[in-house]
């Protein structure tokens, strides 16, 4: 090929890749969000979650539909008298900033979503509807959802390599040079977007190969190796086919099923990576063989090779001493809450949880009122539940087994009358204390939302989720009042519209939020976290003092006794 050809192939090559993507666009645009905004319009589910969801991409597919795609299909066409494409670029890619509200919102429309998928039939039914099409490709609309956040840095790679090939004293070279530098800056938005959507796929990929039967696509699940093994039976050693994913934090132990539409496994084993070991073992019979140990089971496993065992046995022990540090306890004026173990149940006075720690019922999370739902608590555990919930009797052993209210979960247990099933926690339902344990950050600050009154609220940033923010309402309470996803939200550092001292602001498209700490450094400690965790990236503890505890009196060792 000559270089006439070459630069011919490659701008050929970005009009076929534009086309195709329009299309994915008008798929996005015109029937996806065309067909849910027609029904939420009667009523079946909000127009705002339609809304959040497609962010702006009605304006991204008008702006690559009306004028992108025209322009560089009318210069292929008369490339043979104008063999440039810079020029068309360089007067529109500064259009290409509207991706960074896409890209920012792109893990909450993710979330929006999967919550509605759950929550809707309706909801579902309609996706499901569109996704059986042709049209679709038999991919899912977060495949779909995926593309624009990859467009930008494909324009990059695409521009870069015309550059290559492009005579230094090209008259072409200015207006491509200049595009380039634009466009570098609208893939920088993508950058840890594209990483993490690249692991959401690969999440889908794997949900889709499970039977869309495990609950997995979640942005806290990291995945990192796959692949065949063997598993010896315990009685005879004969070895049966098997299959393993394995995540930062889990470990699927899979069972290849038959199946028309591709591989499909069933997932036998959910083992989690907190506690689990592994050992090389030997096996006279069986070359190649480890056993991973958890708390859910243990499995003696066969590799191919001596290679692939040693990769397998590598991917676990650096994925379970991750998981440890990422787990390593942080002291806090929390650490002396103990709850009353089953064992010594009833038979050792409970430390009690005070009044002022909790804004809602710790069992049934109800929210305490002065009126209809007051305070309770229970006698054997401590906790501070509401009436209904501590509407139980029982002689506890160490109060000379007098009778005394209990909440309903330590009246089964004491007692053996029924046991309370488990139900699977949502996300709000994860209690303040368990994760402040081991968080990046917490401490009291003042939040407002949209312009509502000023609230003191128990802020969180956990170890696990180290991109989210929790907020409740007290250091024990056993439920959120709301999360707010990190990445990609916009932080502003003393706001204007706002009067409170300290302050600052989390704002992503329509969703805004106004915190005020007690003192500016206090404000600042909570900011360095919090710009490390928009980005995508997970941010460390903020600096201690000699003790090994934060130096503000608001945060992390805020003893609950004092507030």
């Amino acid at each position: 090929e000559t270089n006439e050809q070459k630069l011919f192939k490659i701008a050929n090559e970005l009009l076929h890749t534009e086309k195709a993507y329009v299309a994915r666009l008008n798929l996005l645009d015109q029937v996806f969000c065309a067909k849910m905004m027609e029904e939420a319009n009667k009523g079946t589910f909000p127009v705002d979650v339609v809304k959040n969801i497609f962010s702006n991409i009605t304006s991204i597919h008008a702006f690559h539909s009306q004028f992108l795609l025209p322009a560089l299909e009318k210069r292929m066409g008369e490339w043979a008298s104008t063999q440039r494409i810079g020029d068309i670029l360089q007067k529109l890619t500064p259009f290409l900033k509207m991706y960074a509200e896409y890209v920012k919102n792109f893990d909450k429309a993710m979330e929006l979503l999967k919550q509605w998928t759950d929550r809707s039939p309706q909801f579902k039914a309609v996706i499901q509807e569109i996704q059986s099409q042709e049209i679709c490709g038999s991919l899912t609309l977060q495949h779909h959802m995926l593309e624009p956040v990859q467009r930008v840095p494909r324009y990059e790679m695409l521009l870069k390599d015309y550059l290559k090939k492009l005579p230094q004293e090209d008259p072409d070279r200015t207006d491509a040079e200049k595009s380039l530098e634009i466009i570098a800056t609208a893939a920088t938005h993508s950058n840890s977007a594209i990483r993490k959507s690249e692991n959401l796929k690969k999440l889908m990929e794997i949900y889709e190969m499970l039977g869309e039967e495990e609950d997995i696509v979640n942005p806290s699940n990291e995945f990192i190796k796959e692949g065949h093994i063997l598993k010896l039976a315990a009685r005879n050693t004969s070895a049966m086919e098997r299959y393993l994913f394995l995540f930062n934090n889990m470990l699927l132990y899979c069972v290849p099923k038959f199946s028309l539409g591709g591989t499909k496994y069933t997932v036998r084993t959910r083992i989690g990576i907190d506690g689990m070991k592994v050992l090389e073992t030997s096996n006279e019979d069986y070359p190649h063989t480890f056993q991973v140990s958890g708390k859910e089971r243990t499995l003696e496993l066969q590799a191919s090779s001596e290679q692939d065992k040693a990769d397998w046995i590598k991917a676990f022990r650096e994925t379970i001493e991750i998981f440890q540090q990422k787990n390593e306890s942080f002291k806090n004026a929390l650490k002396d809450v103990e709850e009353v173990s089953k064992a010594e149940l009833g038979k050792r006075a409970p430390r009690w949880i005070r009044d002022n720690e909790v804004t809602m019922c710790m069992k049934c999370k109800e929210p305490f009122n002065a009126i209809t739902r007051r305070r309770h608590h229970c006698r054997a555990c401590g906790f501070v539940v509401c009436w209904k919930c501590s509407d139980n009797k029982v002689q506890l052993e160490y109060d000379n087994n007098k009778v005394n209210k209990v909440c309903r979960d330590c009246f089964c247990i004491l007692t053996g009358e029924g046991v309370t099933e488990g139900k699977k926690k949502g996300i709000l339902e994860i209690e303040a204390a368990q994760i402040t344990d081991s968080s990046i950050m917490c401490g009291f600050l003042q939040h407002s939302e949209k312009g509502k009154l000023w609230q003191k609220v128990w802020c969180v940033i956990p170890e696990k989720e180290c991109l989210v923010l929790y907020l409740y309402g007290a250091p024990q309470d056993v439920k959120a009042l709301c999360t707010i996803p990190l990445l990609g939200y916009v932080v502003e550092d003393s706001p204007r519209h706002t009067d409170a001292p300290a302050s600052f602001r989390l704002s992503q498209s329509k969703s805004v939020h106004n915190f005020a700490a007690e003192t500016e450094e206090l404000k600042q400690r909570w900011l360095k976290v919090i710009r490390v965790a928009v980005m995508g990236e997970m941010p460390a503890r903020p600096e201690t003092n000699g003790s090994g505890t934060l130096e503000s009196s608001n945060t992390q060792e805020v003893n609950p006794d004092d507030t």
